[in-house]
């Protein structure tokens, strides 16, 4: 019966109404460029009077397209090839059989910002001169060559199983961020990696490109990826952006962000202001403020996700606990979900809830199951079976002696399996951001994506201070609830 309920109350969150007709949603993927171009459509749209909701650093282009097609978001920066390779699964399309192919999925490819951002192999300059490499191809007769590809390249139909199979390449790469590839390069752990011709930091690791003498990579136009019910007067402001960037404007603007450490929102801003697009935008930091937003959501979809765990948990610790052989059943499945990675558990429901804070609240709820229900087992078999006898003999019923003797027994086991539960919904709520739930993984994603650590900081801070401030908060409980000599030590 309460599980029942617990569905039904998922699927009300569900249902429940959105954004409203003026408010749209902004999607990017998880890199320097996405979130930078994400920024210029978003500030525009601000500049217009128009309510964005930002979901960015989503995950792979997989993932972001399904939530374009579900309606979780309502545009996104994205690349021609990429639409015609990966997304659509036919390349070689050209301007007419993309708008045509895309139509039929109520989608459009109208507004391009004017540059191209291609796939591309890069080696240190040193080592490039060193062994005479030039192209592609070159590397045939380099097979002691290390080679290291992020993750989304090494699956994606035109990434790695392509290149592999058009130019008959014999190494195998290992996997990686690719906010990480270029250090690795630096430190002479990596030879070649995959890159973006527009990166910004390019320059600054001395990499020179390596040809596609096989013409192996298709064009990558960027565009803006959108949903043809968007408002007409939308469509019109989104084509003030059209052929505004070219490929050395976009590696400049990206340089910014990746080797000086600025923002995407404040370089988006300006950009658009120099170009007379939008209003003068107020500067000064807002990080105190987004710091303080982010721990709020933060904070929803932990107490959240932890007072449904309580509210199934305990219940159904209590209907169990006198049927050994079914407790033993019901700690088994709630551990078999905890062996299921975190992001794994989060990719497996988005079909299903689609993207945002229910998809969190459900995986932090599953893994948040086991520790309070293990808990409350052990607190309940703990009870002496001498007490149990004596209640009995004095007349009370099943229910009278779970309410004043095996649960105020079982109390401090209890509350040692909610405060584990609170602390390990802490630290793997930070992967919410994967699924655009926010929190404070957001500022730690994007981080890690743009390779700047106060960003990383900005979110691994506060999350470690929320879970020292929830160990000081059960211990008060504790102390409160519990006599001295029933605490657990």
């Amino acid at each position: 019966m309460t599980m029942r309920w617990v569905l039904a109350l998922f699927i009300l969150l569900r249902l429940l109404p959105g954004a409203t007709a003026e408010t749209l949603t902004v999607g990017s993927k998880p890199y320097g460029e996405s979130y930078l171009l994400a920024e210029m459509i978003a500030v525009l749209l601000e500049d217009r009077a128009y309510t964005v909701e930002r979901r960015h650093g989503l995950g792979g282009s997989a993932i972001t397209f399904a939530a374009l097609n579900s309606g979780e978001i309502d545009l996104y920066p994205e690349y021609s090839g990429t639409i015609t390779s990966v997304l659509l699964a036919s390349p070689g399309l050209d301007g007419a059989q993309l708008d045509a192919a895309l139509a039929d999925q109520d989608l459009s490819f109208a507004t391009r910002f004017g540059f191209e951002n291609n796939y591309a192999l890069v080696v240190p300059r040193a080592l490039k001169e060193e062994r005479r490499l030039e192209t592609i191809s070159d590397l045939r007769a380099a097979g002691d060559l290390r080679l290291g590809f992020s993750y989304e390249f090494m699956n994606r139909e035109d990434g790695w199983p392509a290149l592999q199979a058009q130019y008959g390449l014999e190494q195998q790469p290992i996997a990686l961020e690719h906010a990480l590839a270029y250090r690795a390069l630096d430190r002479g752990r990596l030879d070649v990696t995959d890159a973006y011709t527009t990166d910004g930091d390019l320059a600054l690791y001395e990499l020179g490109f390596l040809d596609d003498d096989l013409e192996l990579f298709p064009s990558y136009e960027a565009g803006i990826l959108a949903r043809t019910d968007l408002p007409a007067d939308t469509r019109k402001i989104l084509d003030e952006l059209r052929g505004i960037l070219d490929e050395p404007t976009m590696q400049r603007l990206n340089q910014r962000i990746s080797s000086e450490g600025e923002e995407p929102a404040a370089v988006a801003a300006e950009f658009l202001e120099g170009r007379g697009l939008i209003a003068p935008v107020a500067k000064g930091s807002s990080r105190t403020g987004r710091i303080a937003r982010n721990t709020l959501v933060h904070l929803r979809l932990t107490t959240t996700a932890l007072g449904l765990a309580c509210i199934v948990a305990i219940p159904l610790a209590l209907l169990v606990s006198r049927a050994p052989q079914a407790a033993r059943t019901v700690q088994y499945l709630a551990g078999l979900i905890q062996t299921i990675p975190a992001l794994a558990l989060l990719a497996l429901f988005i079909p299903l809830l689609g993207l945002g804070e229910v998809t969190a609240i459900l995986a932090l709820f599953l893994y948040s199951l086991l520790p309070v229900l293990r808990n409350t087992l052990t607190g309940l078999f703990s009870v002496d079976p001498l007490l149990k006898e004596v209640a009995t003999g004095m007349g009370l019923t099943a229910a009278q002696q779970t309410l004043r003797i095996e649960l105020p027994l079982a109390m401090p086991m209890i509350l040692a399996g909610i405060r584990t539960a609170a602390v390990i919904s802490i630290g793997t709520a930070t992967l919410a951001a994967f699924v655009g739930a926010g929190g404070l993984g957001q500022p730690i994603i994007t981080g890690l994506s743009l390779n700047d650590n106060r960003l990383i900081l900005e979110g691994a801070v506060p999350a470690a201070a929320l879970a020292v401030v929830v160990e000081f908060l059960f211990e008060a409980l504790e102390r409160r609830l519990v006599p001295v000599h029933l605490r657990v030590r």
